[in-house]
């Protein structure tokens, strides 16, 4: 794959919140942990732990705490990404909170990018009770949840979302 093919790859990602049920394959979440399992982190500690929901209850109780959003619901896999503060903070101390969080995303983030190279979509949910999730999934205290990740065969916007100009987010050298 070459930069152009990259950039248009990561370009027809999107957030899709329409999936059609059909459950998804034990290769294809496999698949999406390997390559998180590759995702860079602080000092490579890898402060981070997922829970991979398949269950329809489970994931009906998630949807309640990701405020109704049916997504949740309906993707036939939720990957709960969670940071794990320990891992971090057993080298980095209080910083290894901040690390575990970075940690936590970047390894999102390739999930979301393996599950679009196995033709499969996703959609990065951040609006949750966080005390609710923990609850639902028995976390200890030292997980903290990042994101639930729906994942599944969907259907895509027909149209890309806009996205504002790179000048509106750069600044060279100094602000």
């Amino acid at each position: 794959m070459n930069s152009s093919d990259f950039l248009r790859f990561v370009r027809a990602r999107s957030s899709v919140r329409e999936y059609s049920g059909e459950p998804l394959e034990e290769e294809d979440i496999d698949y999406i942990l390997a390559c998180a399992s590759a995702a860079p982190s602080a000092g490579n500690r890898e402060g981070w732990d997922v829970v991979v929901v398949t269950d329809d209850d489970v994931r009906l109780e998630l949807a309640s705490a990701a405020l109704e959003q049916v997504h949740v619901r309906e993707a036939p896999a939720v990957f709960v990404v969670c940071a794990n503060y320990v891992r971090s903070m057993s080298h980095y101390g209080e910083r290894g909170i901040l690390y575990a969080l970075e940690d936590a995303t970047i390894a999102c983030t390739y999930m979301m990018l393996a599950a679009h190279a196995r033709s499969l979509h996703s959609c990065w949910t951040g609006a949750f009770e966080e005390d609710e999730v923990r609850e639902v999934l028995g976390l200890p205290q030292h997980l903290r949840p990042v994101a639930l990740l729906a994942v599944g065969k969907g259907t895509p916007p027909l149209e890309p979302m806009e996205r504002m100009p790179i000048e509106e987010h750069l600044h060279r050298e100094t602000w």
